[in-house]
């Protein structure tokens, strides 16, 4: 893997100069491979990853899964625009040797909120012939972020180079 696009998936706050210092190349050269990256389309943006078990009534996360018919011209590739199309669904995976085929993580107020989405927005879809849902109680570990288990407050991230 590329060593610019380790660092940055790991940590986007560093700044061009201090990514210059780790990969020992200019910071006009670490600039333009950003860019290029980002033109390709390979860098689709930041984020910030948050603790949402510490912020109050900060709502419920579920995993669905979705047995899909996929369609002979397109696959598993139209339903699956379809589902993350939804403002409440945080990522979709396509699914391999699993008894479902799609993964949808979805994010809402409550679990009443994600069954009536379910009920009424996935499981009512073409092609989609069964879903399983299940509630996320507590989440150890996110985006290589260690959440939850030894009590430090300190950022658990580990730099590959």
């Amino acid at each position: 893997m590329n060593k610019l696009l380790n660092i940055l998936s790991r940590n986007a706050e560093f700044t061009t100069a201090q990514l210059a210092a780790m990969l020992g190349e200019s910071e006009e050269a670490v600039k333009a491979s950003i860019e290029e990256y980002k033109a390709q389309g390979i860098i689709k943006g930041t984020t910030t990853l948050i603790d949402w078990d510490k912020v109050p009534d900060s709502g419920v996360t579920a995993i669905i899964e979705l047995k899909v018919t996929p369609k002979p011209e397109t696959g598993f590739d139209d339903i699956a625009k379809i589902v993350m199309s939804y403002d409440n669904v945080e990522s979709v995976y396509l699914a391999a040797s699993s008894r479902y085929d799609l993964i949808a993580t979805v994010k809402g107020s409550t679990i009443q909120e994600i069954a009536e989405f379910v009920s009424k927005r996935l499981s009512t879809l073409d092609n989609v012939i069964g879903t399983a849902t299940s509630f996320v109680l507590t989440q150890y570990k996110g985006g290589g972020v260690v959440y939850y288990g030894d009590g430090d407050e300190q950022e658990q991230r580990s730099m590959i180079l």
